[in-house]
């Protein structure tokens, strides 16, 4: 497993030597000649020549993060499309020469020279119903992931950390108002009847698969772990799940702005009390690469009867406008 540690800063800087153990470098050494021979067709594969691992293998981040931490994933899931994962903020800098050309191809075309612009939601009047007649679209869900300054990611956070972290998102989750008013849910002691209820909603989350376990993303389950959501069930908070904060809005139906409009006053609201880990280059911070910039997705869950007949000309039409079908 990976090499994070536990470290004190003084003045931003680490007291933890800055080079990687032995220990990391033979894993490492190991992981990468086995990598090597695999038929992977992973961005990691793609991106992880020779001459960048050995530049990368002895590097640390300040939070005691080393390559191992960040490629462990896909060494062990050969068959992984991305195959990396950030174990800390700074991994994306100190990292840069793998995250960079991954981040481009993945997210077409943007480049290091690139800056994801401002911060700011847009006009959040420009969105309207998409199915004012209820003819097509079953329900809509829009969510963003977030991570709270000055910890790292779930690799590297201590038993004390997730704890800790659980306790500031409840509290602060406690203080909305209106609307976005709700319970959490921590999954720690969580009782069988209120189990059944999230699962009954869909909204209990499962473990992580074996793509984020082997990326040292679960541990002290479910230690830290909660879920939040307002008493109408349009505003739903999963608290370290595979990002520190997942903020999903949702609700039936095709009404895209009113969606819209409650994750951005959730955020707005939960981001005064909670600051968000932020990059002025690659925007919103989050554990994996696919998921920076806005950090923003959204979904219709949709009747296409015909369509859903034969799949592969499903996600072949789905593939032609960068869709994925779910």
């Amino acid at each position: 497993m990976g090499g994070c540690s536990s470290k004190s800063v003084t003045n931003g800087v680490s007291e933890d030597t800055k080079m990687v153990d032995q220990a990391t470098l033979d894993k490492l050494e190991a992981g990468f000649a086995k990598f090597q021979a695999t038929e992977s067709k992973s961005l990691l594969k793609k991106y992880l020549t020779k001459e960048i691992f050995d530049a990368l293998k002895v590097k640390k981040t300040s939070f005691g993060s080393s390559l191992l931490d960040v490629v462990q994933s896909g060494f062990e899931n050969p068959d992984s499309g991305v195959g990396i994962y950030a174990p800390d903020a700074e991994a994306y800098i100190v990292f840069a020469d793998l995250f960079d050309p991954i981040i481009e191809d993945y997210h077409k075309g943007f480049k290091k020279t690139d800056k994801h612009p401002p911060k700011n939601w847009g006009d959040v009047d420009s969105f309207a119903n998409l199915d004012p007649n209820g003819e097509f679209v079953i329900s809509t869900r829009v969510r963003c992931g977030r991570s709270l300054q000055g910890y790292p990611f779930n690799p590297c956070l201590t038993e004390a950390q997730y704890k800790e972290m659980e306790e500031k998102v409840s509290s602060t989750l406690s203080g909305l108002e209106g609307e976005l008013k709700g319970q959490f849910y921590p999954l720690t002691g969580m009782t069988k009847e209120v189990q059944q209820k999230l699962i009954d909603d869909h909204f209990l989350f499962k473990e992580g698969d074996r793509f984020l376990q082997a990326a040292n993303a679960c541990r002290f389950w479910p230690t830290g772990r909660g879920i939040y959501h307002n008493d109408n069930k349009t505003f739903l908070v999963w608290c370290n799940e595979e990002d520190h904060l997942r903020l999903i809005s949702m609700q039936m139906g095709g009404d895209l702005g009113q969606v819209y409009r409650r994750l951005v006053s959730a955020v707005n609201d939960i981001e005064k009390r909670l600051p968000f880990s932020h990059d002025d280059r690659l925007g919103f911070l989050t554990f994996c690469p696919t998921n920076l910039g806005t950090t923003v997705r959204a979904s219709v869950h949709i009747k296409l009867p015909k369509l859903a007949a034969d799949l592969s000309k499903l996600e072949e039409i789905a593939g032609r406008y960068n869709l994925q079908v779910r």
